[in-house]
């Protein structure tokens, strides 16, 4: 991050050598009005809200993940407490946010993502400011809104997850960060801190950050001043992190034994960002785009390094998921950004008609490019499964006096948040229901106890993953399907997204 060097005389009129601004120190503009200087904030922002809340509902879907926000955000706080005590201590703050949020308004599909939109907002606004204090105003302000056009972007604005909060998070620490090593005073390093701390708590990867903004720091030469307030600060947030985790440790394997190591289309996804961002930071150093090389030695450690290091990490123990380190989007979007500034720059040089031409075919390609793509991401098939589509499915077979089987038992979060529905049934594997167990799903009979519960039901609906799914090794799946193929026909599969609802009877006791 490096800034351009300058000379002066002094009151001798004799000349210094030369003398380099601090690394993190932005260009100097020419002074702006009030809408030039809060464009690249308000612009991006809004943009980022109105993408956000459109089709909020996804056609009135909601996919298993979402579910189990769904599920604990309504959970009195004692139980609540109880859950974190046992899993999903890692997303604690965002449940104990959303179960506050529901408090003050229970606004169903849209209260539940409606934190997101904002969160998200909030997050455009910090590319373009970061983007302005790096390159200019207009960089900034194209990167914030190349950010909220982001597919990626616009699918995690809609989720009832707390990914777009953790990289509101980020992004504005990545902003005070600068401000802090520019040399503007201690309470910009305690905002870094404290931004952060809030991220990390709300999802512990949050914290690979942290190791970019070193690497930008290393590649900057800073200081040593600067280092050692970093690394304050580090210790500040790596402090206030220790109870989350040292508790998360021990729920790990619960939390994350799903994971597998990346595959090829991981590798090749994380290439596929990377090596064009780095293509268009050395594009804007060649043409000497102002701000370029503090740019890359911000945007490109961010985009990088977190998702490199927990894939990298995956390879023995899996930990990675790209929403994980969604924040990284803000290092691909700062380039992208400036890239687009200089182009626009350029465009003087084209005599009028061509100008328009080349502006209208630009637009129309940038549009047919991602109107497919939001379009997608707003439809309940850009999820892994349709929670509401199964209870309603559930809703339509089922009679009264039926059984349910949850195959495997963590599908039991399709009906949790539907007690309309699941009440009406009766559920043949479960002990102690999830409030009462500290669990998210509940906890299940002995096999030998579930096989005499099956056995005394005459008809029963299984809900099951699609076909060609891994099956759960356990004994108690086990015996669920031998079972059902032993003793029950199958009278009725209705296939939805991500899932199957199938209907069985007994042999020889009950007809379809």
């Amino acid at each position: 991050m490096e800034a351009a060097i300058t000379q002066h005389r002094d009151a001798t009129g004799t000349i210094p050598g030369p003398r380099r601004p601090h690394p993190s120190s932005p260009r100097p503009e020419p002074p702006a009005g009030r809408w030039r200087q809060a464009a690249p904030i308000a612009s991006p922002a809004l943009a980022a809200l109105a993408l956000g809340l459109w089709g909020i509902e996804r056609q009135g879907s909601m996919w298993r993940d979402e579910s189990v926000t769904y599920q604990v955000a309504h959970r009195p706080l004692g139980e609540l407490w109880g859950l974190l005590g046992e899993i999903d201590a890692v997303h604690g703050l965002y449940y104990l946010l959303m179960h506050a949020v529901f408090a003050v308004w229970d606004g169903g599909l849209v209260a539940l993502r409606l934190p997101s939109v904002l969160g998200m907002a909030l997050a455009a606004a910090g590319v373009g400011a970061i983007g302005a204090r790096l390159s200019g105003h207009r960089a900034g302000l194209l990167a914030g809104l190349v950010f909220a056009v982001l597919p990626i972007v616009q699918q995690y604005a809609q989720e009832g997850r707390s990914y777009a909060l953790v990289t509101a998070g980020v992004t504005w620490s990545t902003y005070f960060f600068l401000r802090a090593t520019a040399g503007s005073g201690r309470r910009w390093w305690t905002a870094y801190a404290v931004a952060l701390a809030v991220a990390c708590w709300l999802h512990e990867f949050a914290a690979p950050a942290l190791v970019a903004h070193g690497v930008t720091l290393w590649w900057s030469g800073a200081g040593r001043r600067e280092v050692r307030r970093w690394a304050v600060a580090v210790a500040a947030v790596v402090l206030s992190l220790l109870p989350l985790a040292v508790i998360s440790v021990g729920q790990a394997e619960a939390q994350l034994g799903w994971l597998g190591r990346p595959k090829a289309g991981a590798w090749l996804l994380f290439a596929g960002l990377s090596v064009p961002s780095a293509l268009l930071c050395r594009l804007l150093v060649t043409v000497r785009h102002p701000g370029a090389a503090a740019l890359t030695r911000l945007a490109l450690p961010l985009l990088i390094a977190p998702a490199g290091l927990l894939m990298t990490i995956s390879l023995v123990r899996p930990w990675y998921v790209d929403r994980y380190v969604l924040y990284g989007m803000t290092g691909l979007a700062l380039p992208a950004g400036a890239a687009l500034a200089w182009a626009i720059g350029r465009r003087h040089r084209l005599v009028p008609p061509l100008r328009l031409v080349t502006e209208c075919v630009a637009a129309t390609l940038a549009v047919a490019v991602l109107l497919p793509w939001s379009s997608r991401v707003r439809s309940p098939e850009s999820r892994k499964d349709d929670v509401v589509a199964v209870a309603r499915t559930v809703e339509r077979s089922a009679r009264p006096g039926d059984g349910v089987l949850f195959m495997p038992s963590r599908r039991r979060e399709w009906l949790l948040p539907y007690p309309e529905v699941y009440d009406r049934l009766h559920d043949l594997a479960l002990a102690r229901p999830p409030e009462q167990s500290d669990t998210l799903h509940g906890t299940e009979l002995t096999p030998s106890a579930l096989r005499r519960t099956i056995l005394a039901s005459d008809r029963l609906i299984a809900l099951q993953d699609p076909a060609g799914q891994p099956r759960d090794p356990f004994p108690g799946e086990k015996l669920k399907r031998r079972v059902l193929r032993e003793y029950f026909t199958e009278c009725e599969r209705v296939r939805v997204h991500g899932a199957q609802v199938v209907v069985y009877v007994r042999r020889g006791v009950s007809t379809c």
